[in-house]
């Protein structure tokens, strides 16, 4: 079994920054591609971002590009999401998710591929 925690949510106002952490427990988090996903009331879970196990490769959603960064520390257990320049349509409760058994390198979109969730956390953007 593996636990996912997030933290780093808030608020903050249009054009600034926040980096989100999912910390994994009961399992080395090498064993797992990772990827960030968001909701809102009343909308399916919408893609944000993926990264493989190795590191090696990441992907975006098209709204994301240039503006967050995923990365991971494998000693440390943790994925990060840089977010910058954030907008109030990025508002959205984020959630972290792990998905094992994948090659090295492969990264999924697909929020069915993952085995594992954290609770959420809430990123408020003000306009």
């Amino acid at each position: 079994q593996v636990q996912l925690v997030e933290s780093g949510g808030g608020l903050v106002q249009a054009g600034g920054s926040l980096r989100l952490s999912c910390t994994a427990s009961g399992r080395t988090s090498s064993s797992f591609a990772m990827g960030w996903f968001r909701q809102v009331p009343g909308k399916e879970r919408e893609f944000v971002a993926a990264i493989a196990r190795s590191g090696g490769s990441t992907g975006y959603a098209d709204s994301m590009k240039g503006r967050f960064t995923i990365s991971r520390d494998n000693a440390k257990n943790t994925v990060y999401l840089q977010m910058n320049s954030l907008k109030p349509e990025d508002t959205a409760v984020y959630y972290c998710a792990a998905m094992y058994g994948s090659s090295w390198f492969s990264v999924a979109r697909d929020h069915r591929s993952y085995d594992y969730w954290g609770q959420g956390t809430q990123v408020t953007v003000s306009s």
